[in-house]
Parts: C-alpha cells; sequence; structure tokens
C-alpha cells in the first residue's frame, strides 16, 4: 500500500451526467469549479463525455465556451483539466475519420484540457490510436481505460493484454472503468492485483455506484495501491454517480494516507452544489428524496473500522460483509439505494436515468423492469460489447423496441445495424450469423479493418454554411450536426455574438 492517494473530481461531468440528465449549465459549474480546485483535486473531470451534446441541444450554450470559461477560471490552480473522449467516436455516437478527429482534439487541447481519458466502447484498441496520438502530439498527457464488463469471454487475463496494449500505444495512466458499475468486489481485488503486476504505469479506478459496489471498490483500491480514485462531491455522488468523496477522505485518514485536500473546502464546495442540485431538480429522480448535507462524522467510525477490517481479511465471505456495511453506512446518510438489476443488464448509471426519463416521457415507465431484462439478450446476439456510449444506447435501444413490439428484431435502428456490420469495431466475438443475416441480409458485406479506415476526411473538401464562422463552429457542425446547426444559427441570429467575432477579428489583425 502507498502512502499516497489522489482523489479525482467528476462531480462537473460524471456527477451531474449520471445524476442530472447533464442538464448543468456553465454559470453554474462556474459557481463551484473554483472551489473544488482550491480543495486540492490534482484532476477535474469537467468537459467531454455528453456534456457537449447536452450543451447546444438542451442548454443552448457553446461547449468550447465552457471549456475556455473552466480554463480561465483554473489559470494558476495546480488542478488539471480532463475530459472524456469516446475514442473513434469522440464526443459523439458514431466513428469520425481521422481529420475531424485530430482537429478536434487538438482544439480542445488549445481550449484547455490538459488530461485526456480515452476509451473505446468495444474495447478495440484500434479505435484508441489516433485519438491517442493526436492528444499526446497537441501537449496532453492521456489516459486510457478499459471498459469494464462481464462476459463469457471476458476474462481478467483478456483485460490484461488490453492493458498491456494500451501501455505500449504511449498511454500515460491506465484505467479501469467501470461504468456500470457492476464490478464485485472480489473481482476487483483480483483485477487490481493483475494489473499492478503486469502494467508498469499508474492506476486509476472509475467504478459507478449504482448497485452499490464502486464505494467498496474505492475502499479495496487504496489497500491495493491504485493511484487515482474518481469520486463526486455530495450531492452527485453515489447512487448511478461515483462514490462520495467525503466518506473517501474519512477512509484514506484511518488508513494513514495523505490524500491533499482540504477539508473545509471540500465541505463550502459541498455547500455550493446543494444549491444547484436544487435548481436541477426537475431533471432527476433522486434529488427531494435523496441526499442531505454530511460531514466527516456522520460516517459512524466504528462502521468504518468493520469495514477496513473486512477489506483487509480479504477473503469472499469478508469481502461480502464490508459490501454490507458500506452499503449500509451510505443508506444512513440518504445517499440512494442501489440497484442490484444493474448486474444483469450492466446499463451504465447516466442511461439507467435517461432510460427512466424517456419512457416515462412515452408514458412507458411500466416496461422498464422488461427493458432491463430484454438488454442482456440483445447484447449477446450482439457479441457481448461491453455497454458504454455509444454501445449503451445502441443496446438498450434495441431492447426498449423489441419490448414495445413484442416482436424482436422487427424493428432495427441504423446504429444496431451498423454494430452488426462491424462500423464501430471489432465486438468481443463475432454476433449471431442468423441475426445478421436477418438484419442485413445473407452475404451483407462486414467491415474488418480499422472503422476510421473506411471513412473519408471531411476537413479538405467541406462547403461551410454562411453561420460558420470560426474553426470551433466548424467542428461542432461537423460532430453534432443537426442539433450544432440549429444552435449556430440561433447564435447567429445573435448581434452581440456577430460583434465579438468582430471584435476577435480585429484585435487577432494587431
Amino acid at each position: 500500500m502507498t502512502q499516497q492517494i489522489q482523489f479525482r473530481d467528476l462531480t462537473l461531468r460524471d456527477g451531474q451526467q449520471s445524476l442530472a440528465a447533464t442538464r448543468m449549465t456553465t454559470a453554474q459549474a462556474l459557481s463551484v469549479i473554483r472551489t473544488i480546485a482550491d480543495a486540492g483535486y490534482p484532476f477535474i473531470e469537467a468537459w467531454g463525455g455528453a456534456t457537449l451534446d447536452s450543451a447546444v441541444r438542451f442548454l443552448d450554450e457553446d461547449p468550447f465556451d465552457r471549456l475556455e470559461a473552466f480554463h480561465r477560471v483554473l489559470d494558476g490552480s495546480p488542478a488539471q483539466l480532463q475530459a472524456l473522449l469516446r475514442g473513434q467516436n469522440l464526443f459523439g455516437y458514431q466513428p469520425y475519420p481521422d481529420d475531424l478527429v485530430i482537429a478536434l482534439v487538438k482544439q480542445a487541447v488549445q481550449s484547455g484540457v490538459r488530461v485526456m481519458r480515452i476509451f473505446d466502447a468495444l474495447n478495440d484498441w484500434r479505435n484508441l490510436q489516433i485519438p491517442l496520438l493526436a492528444a499526446k502530439a497537441s501537449g496532453a498527457q492521456v489516459e486510457a481505460a478499459l471498459a469494464y464488463t462481464v462476459s463469457p469471454v471476458h476474462t481478467v487475463e483478456s483485460m490484461v493484454q488490453f492493458a498491456r496494449r494500451l501501455e505500449d500505444e504511449g498511454a500515460d495512466r491506465i484505467a479501469i472503468k467501470d461504468m456500470a458499475g457492476i464490478l464485485h468486489p472480489w473481482d476487483a481485488q483480483t483485477l487490481i492485483r493483475e494489473l499492478k503486476a503486469n502494467v508498469s504505469l499508474p492506476l486509476s479506478l472509475h467504478s459507478h455506484d449504482t448497485a452499490g459496489v464502486g464505494r467498496f471498490n474505492a475502499i479495496l483500491a487504496m489497500l491495493e495501491g491504485v493511484e487515482v480514485l474518481d469520486t463526486c462531491l455530495t450531492p452527485f455522488a453515489s447512487g448511478p454517480s461515483h462514490p462520495p468523496v467525503e466518506l473517501l477522505i474519512v477512509v484514506a485518514e484511518m488508513l494513514g494516507l495523505d490524500h491533499g485536500l482540504d477539508k473545509g473546502r471540500v465541505l463550502q464546495a459541498q455547500q455550493q452544489l446543494f444549491t444547484i442540485a436544487a435548481e436541477l431538480k426537475d431533471v432527476s429522480p433522486y434529488f427531494g428524496q435523496y441526499y442531505h448535507p454530511v460531514d466527516y462524522g456522520d460516517f459512524d467510525p466504528r462502521t468504518v473500522e468493520a469495514i477496513l477490517k473486512a477489506a483487509q481479511k480479504g477473503t469472499r465471505d469478508s469481502l461480502q460483509e464490508g459490501l454490507r456495511l458500506t452499503r449500509a453506512l451510505l443508506a444512513q446518510n440518504a445517499y440512494p439505494p442501489h440497484d442490484e438489476r444493474i448486474f444483469e443488464s450492466q446499463v451504465p448509471g447516466g442511461m439507467v436515468t435517461n432510460l427512466q426519463h424517456q419512457l416515462k416521457e412515452l408514458g412507458r415507465e411500466e416496461i422498464m423492469d422488461a427493458v432491463l431484462a430484454e438488454v442482456p439478450a440483445v447484447r449477446a446476439a450482439a457479441g457481448y460489447p461491453p455497454l458504454v456510449t455509444p454501445t449503451s444506447q445502441i443496446i438498450a435501444s434495441q431492447a426498449t423496441y423489441n419490448v414495445i413490439t413484442g416482436e424482436p428484431y422487427s424493428f432495427v435502428s441504423n446504429e444496431f445495424k451498423m454494430l452488426l456490420r462491424g462500423e464501430f469495431g471489432k465486438t468481443p466475438v463475432s454476433p449471431d450469423q442468423a441475426l445478421i443475416d436477418r438484419v442485413l441480409g445473407r452475404g451483407a458485406e462486414l467491415v474488418h479493418y480499422r472503422p476510421g479506415a473506411y471513412l473519408l476526411p471531411v476537413l479538405e473538401d467541406d462547403v461551410l454554411p454562411a453561420y460558420v464562422h470560426t474553426q470551433k463552429e466548424r467542428l461542432l457542425h461537423h460532430l453534432l450536426g443537426q442539433p450544432a446547426d440549429d444552435f449556430l444559427l440561433r447564435r447567429e441570429a445573435d448581434l452581440g455574438h456577430r460583434l465579438d467575432l468582430l471584435l476577435e477579428d480585429l484585435v487577432a489583425g494587431i
């Protein structure tokens, strides 16, 4: 066990994405980000993932303006601004051409990203090559992630091999990305030990708390020498989000680990976040039912000591007991209940919240359990892809169609066809041949090489609409399509924005 642990804050990206449908505005995030930085976090993940799409689609905001505002506020702070990138899928939902990948990554780094966490939804290392090289060439550090999943073909050995490949490709750190929160503590212990024994890079753990395992996995990770733990601040912690840093600070201090955080600042940030949570209550099924301000003394020290003893003993039975105790401890402090259905469906935390919201809008909330039960069957037929954006949406949507129609695969999305064809990359095993024949037709041509290799450049010959003026607007236009165009058109009508652009041109010409 090392004598230091680093906590990374994900509140303003994955926390609000998982608990508030990514509806936190730039102004809300700016009201608290400096306090979070001043608490001493070495890394703050506040951009990437779904935040770009949500900014233009729901918040009428420019995601690059958001990023650059964060960068300005953090100027002079040791906290490094981190973003989440979906490999060749960038911040979108399908593979993009290499020239767009390179240009967008370069712009993100120029606008303030200092650490780029990159993953691929299929753990296809080929989809990390270009974005990894682009990020490092632009001056960012790269944390390459393995998307943790469970299936008959996913083994500890295969995950270690993938991590070693990412190390060979030039990653600076490796992350275990347990996006659905399905990493059982006994499996976490084994996986961490094997990665520490076979990979020389620093290791991070990203484990959602949906099923109530993320909190205990974080404690085990401290004992096993993991260097960085992903956390969130209450009230954007636990549930489908990440373990609360307030609890992990208590654990770290009991273990004698230096966490480097200003505990007073942490609680100050928590207080500010409760104000924001109240403003976002209409988009979350949790606020109002759960959460209250917590102090470090609210976590019963005797219970924490019992949890540590169970974790240090390390047997299957003791780990089960430690898991039970951590679940009870958080329940006593008004965190949301865990959902063990996720172990079977493997749908990530943010996707669960969004799926609930979408079914409610359709007036079909009663089919939620049936959809979650259908997901594993669809996933198996599609070749056991890990469920993380965009594959989680593709598989969950197909499961929803199957349940609603009552006749599986009578309706199939274009994205599901792309997945079967190999356009997202190589699935862990080949999809069911009978399903391929049914959906794509007998003898359908499949994609075998790196998906990006099939895509023609888009930036060399593009003819831009009149409302696209800057490189950042150009990138948004190609990345997000119609939602970005709608946003840019609205902004074009804003005289103030046009004057700002004119001023920028004048300053650049001086």
